[in-house]
């Protein structure tokens, strides 16, 4: 998991030094890759993703943290649910990352506004999979 984190770490380091060839260097190059910006469209391909992060890096990448990284290790494939600290507010992001060449690389980034604060990050996770339950009620 240490490497899953480092890799993810990697990611905003490489965006908060505006390092292009960084940031170039953590996506994957064999597997298919996808983006989604707060308030874009999805980004499909690696050339269209890209392309995405140095237009944002050429303009000022804005300041963040991430904060929070859990891990979720599926094997060759990870992702990382984080909270991105930004001036004003926080954004909540996915990584999913593959092994490529023996390192961890990015095949997904998504992050969004939240909306409203969740359940406090110390609340038990609920493993109960009760598909019988049906969706929450709306009242």
């Amino acid at each position: 998991m240490d490497e899953i984190l480092a890799a993810n770490q990697a990611f905003y380091d490489a965006f908060l030094a505006e390092d292009e060839d960084a940031m170039e260097a953590l996506w994957a190059r064999r597997a298919p890759v996808a983006c989604i910006h707060p308030g874009w469209t999805a980004l499909i391909g690696r050339p269209r993703v890209m392309a995405s992060w140095r237009a944002i890096m050429a303009g000022g990448a804005p300041a963040l943290r991430c904060a929070s990284p859990r891990v979720h290790d599926l094997g060759d494939v990870a992702y990382v649910i984080c909270d991105e600290l930004v001036a004003g507010g926080r954004l909540v992001a996915t990584n999913v990352f593959v092994r490529e060449d023996g390192q961890w690389r990015i095949v997904h980034h998504q992050a969004g506004q939240v909306a409203a604060v969740a359940a406090p990050e110390d609340e038990p996770e609920s493993d109960d999979d009760d598909d019988d339950a049906g969706p929450p009620q709306l009242n």
